[in-house]
This record gives structure tokens, C-alpha cells and sequence, in this order.
């Protein structure tokens, strides 16, 4: 049977995929490029933010609308929508699903198949593992230059917006010698940056390995010339792996330190585990130990019964962290979640809007004299495959620090690490010749 799989979400619903395609290739299924050509179309799922369940629904809709009845086809709905929403995407008749699978379950996904196609009703499994790691499933990815392996999985955190301890259980690691094989095994595949993924993922811990540990000796495997991180919380950065970052040339200066809001009895609410005034010391220390480092941050505006003070507080701590770049977002309810039972959603839609502009226009402004800042300085960019739907008239690459840069094209190949100097700069990306 021919399969068309499409990811939603993170980059663990990325490496994920890759793991199920890994898992069907081994049980002859064949995956196309195509969803018209496929018999099975499966969507790995993303329960984050409500847009996302939105585009989901709308995708099934539209797909069964596009075969008809002349050209049936099999859906299947995986990863963390699958766990979150089971009892919405089984009993609603209208979605017309035909299995769901969450994100412990890929094992079992072609015993789902064959028992949808046999006895003709929805099957499922969205049990959550104490265990599951999938160390023992190599990933089908595509070529390319940075990897993503999963270090570990799940969350202990139970930050009172997130439904990921609900759709992903408690965390587990794998072993250092199996990620450190992985590696090697990406190597000889041309790779020339890996990274290492979790939920929570410096909280990683193997029997007394800890997360430095791991990143040590997965920078001394020979070949690998990057290695990244993502994503982590504020409250696992012990001085023991800040150091580690600052003296090791292959761990990249980059931190991505999700902030998620500056006041203090928001965070509370949230179950952040700090204060505005520990993250300030964090970024410090941080900076202190690494001057070099890329900061980026997380933040989400709107959190129930946030005031427009306490709004304030959050640009304040966001000019005074320095952040080169952030995500942000409007708070939106996320079923099964602690917030979702304790607090109302009662921060109007327009206040929200109001707040994320103010804060998207100042960090901006950041950004931008933040990479202005760059001009005249030399990096060592690595080389990113070129878009194919274009003529190609220049190249990019990133730094050390995760900074895209945009150079003429010169005849560089994939993967190349080039060195150049810093020409100009815009709030989104840094211009740069060769030296």
C-alpha cells in the first residue's frame, strides 16, 4: 500500500515522522510524495495551539472531499492530537477517520492498518509508555545536513498551559552509547550537525549520565561539526554544562530559553518554577560564562487574567534579556491542560492582538541592532541545501549562533563550512562575502 505522510508541529513530530516512515518501509509499505497517488494518508499531529487542531480538521475535509466516493482513501491521525482528542476524533462521524495512533504507538501502526482495512471500523492505540524510546528504530530521513535525534521523551514539568505530559507522558532517556551510535551512523551519511531533541531536553538523564555528559561525548564523535539542542528549561543549566558549551568548539553558542512571561504571579499560574528575577540571573550567568552566545526565547501573551501591568512586565524583561529573536504567541485554551480546568480564557481576543504586536514591534527592533552589531565580524557558516524552485543566485548558510546568512552564490556545496565577513544586516537574516 502506498502511504503520503504529513507532519504538523515541532520538530519532534519531524523526527517522529521519520521514524515512522522507518517502521512501514519495514512492513512494505511504500511512501509517496503525492497524496492523490496514495492509498493511506496519514497526519502527524500537532496539539500545541488551537490553529493547528483547526487545520487538521479542515485537512481531513478537504482530502476526503478532493478523492469522493469513486476514489476512497484511508486517514489516519497520529501523534499528539491523536492522544489529546481520541474521543473527539473517534465518535465525530463527520471526520470519517480510520485509525489514530499517538506518539508511543507507531510500533503498531500497520496492526492498525490491517485492522481498519479488515474490519472495516475506526482502530486506535494512544497509550502512553513508561519506556517506549524507540531506540531500537533507526529514522528514514532525508538527506540532508543536520539530523534531529530524540534524546528523550516526554515531560515531567506540567507547565499549566501544555498538554505535552498528557500526550507524551513521562519523561525517559535513551542511553548515551545508543544516541552516540546514531551519530556515527549520520556521519557516514554525509551529516554534518546534529540535533539533539527532547521536551524538556537538559533535564535528560541516563542512569548518572546527565545532559552534559551527553553532549560531550556526542561532540567527540569523529566527522560531526555542530551540535545543537532543543528544547530546554530555564531551570536545568547547571554551571558544569554552561562551561562545557564555553570552552567545547562543537556545541553550538546558541540557547533557545523560553521566558513564556515576565510577571512574576503569571508565572506562578503557569507552573514556570521561576521568577522573572532568577531567569535575569540565568541569562547573566549565561552570558557571563559564554559573552558570544545567541539567545532566543518563547513567550506567550494573554495568559488568563493577565492585566495589562503585568503585560508590561514582559516587555521589560524582554528589553532587558536582549533576546536575538523570539517566538511568540496568543494564549488559547488546550484541552485536558491545568489551565484549562482552573483558569477562564478571559483576556479579550483584542487585548491579546494589541499585546502581541507591541511585543512582535519591539523585538524586532532588538533583533535588528542585535545583527547590526554582527557587521564586521567573521563567522564559519555551514552551507543549507539551496531552494529548488528558483533560479539560485545566492547562498545560505548559518553560524555558530543559529544566525542565517545570506552570501552570492560561489560555487559552495551543501555542507561546506565557509568562512566570511559580516557586509550588512536586516532584522531577519545577515548579508556576508567570502574571505
Amino acid at each position: 500500500m502506498k502511504v503520503f505522510l504529513e507532519t504538523y508541529g515541532c520538530q519532534m513530530n519531524e523526527y517522529d515522522s521519520e521514524l515512522v516512515r522507518s517502521i512501514l518501509k519495514k512492513e512494505n509499505y511504500e511512501f509517496v510524495a503525492d497524496e492523490s497517488g496514495a492509498d493511506i494518508v496519514m497526519l502527524n499531529t500537532c496539539a500545541i495551539r488551537e490553529h493547528a487542531h483547526r487545520k487538521v480538521y479542515g485537512r481531513v475535509h478537504s482530502i476526503r472531499h478532493a478523492r469522493g466516493k469513486e476514489n476512497p482513501v484511508m486517514i489516519g491521525i497520529l501523534g499528539c492530537m491523536a492522544t489529546n482528542l481520541r474521543r473527539d476524533l473517534l465518535e465525530d462521524r463527520s471526520l470519517k477517520i480510520d485509525f489514530i495512533a499517538g506518539p508511543d504507538s507507531y510500533k503498531r501502526l500497520g496492526q492498525l492498518i490491517r485492522e481498519a482495512c479488515d474490519e472495516g471500523q475506526k482502530s486506535y492505540d494512544v497509550t502512553l509508555s513508561e519506556f517506549e524510546t524507540y531506540a531500537d528504530v533507526y529514522p528514514s530521513r532525508k538527506e540532508g545536513i543536520n539530523a534531529w535525534i530524540a534524546v528523550m521523551r516526554g515531560c515531567n514539568n506540567f507547565c499549566t498551559f501544555c498538554v505535552v505530559p498528557y500526550t507524551r507522558g513521562r519523561e525517559r532517556s535513551r542511553s548515551p552509547e545508543n544516541i552516540t551510535e546514531e551519530v556515527r551512523r549520520l556521519v557516514a551519511e554525509g551529516f554534518k550537525q546534529v540535533t539533539l531533541l527532547g521536551q524538556n531536553v537538559n533535564s535528560y538523564r541516563h542512569e548518572t549520565h546527565d545532559f552534559a555528559y551527553l553532549m560531550d561525548q556526542v561532540s567527540r564523535v569523529p566527522g560531526i561539526e555542530r551540535v545543537r539542542f532543543t528544547s530546554p528549561h530555564p531551570k536545568d543549566f547547571p554551571d558544569r554544562f554552561l562551561d562545557l558549551m564555553a570552552v567545547n568548539p562543537k556545541i553550538c553558542k546558541h540557547i533557545h530559553l523560553p521566558l513564556q512571561a515576565g510577571n512574576n504571579r503569571i508565572l506562578d499560574m503557569m507552573n514556570r518554577t521561576y521568577t522573572h528575577e532568577e531567569f535575569m540571573d540565568l541569562v547573566a550567568k549565561i552570558r557571563r560564562k559564554i559573552p558570544e552566545i545567541t539567545l532566543t526565547t518563547d513567550i506567550i501573551v494573554g495568559f488568563p487574567t493577565e492585566t495589562d501591568n503585568e503585560f508590561e512586565d514582559t516587555l521589560h524583561i524582554v528589553a532587558a534579556a536582549g533576546f536575538d529573536s523570539a517566538f511568540t504567541f496568543k494564549y488559547s485554551e488546550r484541552q485536558g491542560t491545568m489551565a484549562c480546568r482552573k483558569y477562564p480564557d478571559d483576556v479579550p481576543e483584542a487585548a491579546k492582538t494589541e499585546r502581541i504586536m507591541r511585543l512582535n514591534e519591539l523585538q524586532k527592533e532588538i533583533t535588528f541592532k542585535k545583527n547590526l552589531a554582527h557587521i564586521g565580524q567573521v563567522h564559519d557558516i555551514l552551507i543549507e541545501p539551496s531552494c529548488q524552485d528558483k533560479p539560485v543566485t545566492h547562498t545560505v548558510g548559518r553560524t555558530d549562533g543559529n544566525k542565517l546568512v545570506i552570501l552570492s552564490r560561489n560555487g559552495y556545496q551543501t555542507g561546506e563550512m565557509v568562512k566570511v565577513k559580516i557586509t550588512d544586516a536586516t532584522p531577519h537574516a545577515l548579508k556576508a562575502c567570502p574571505l
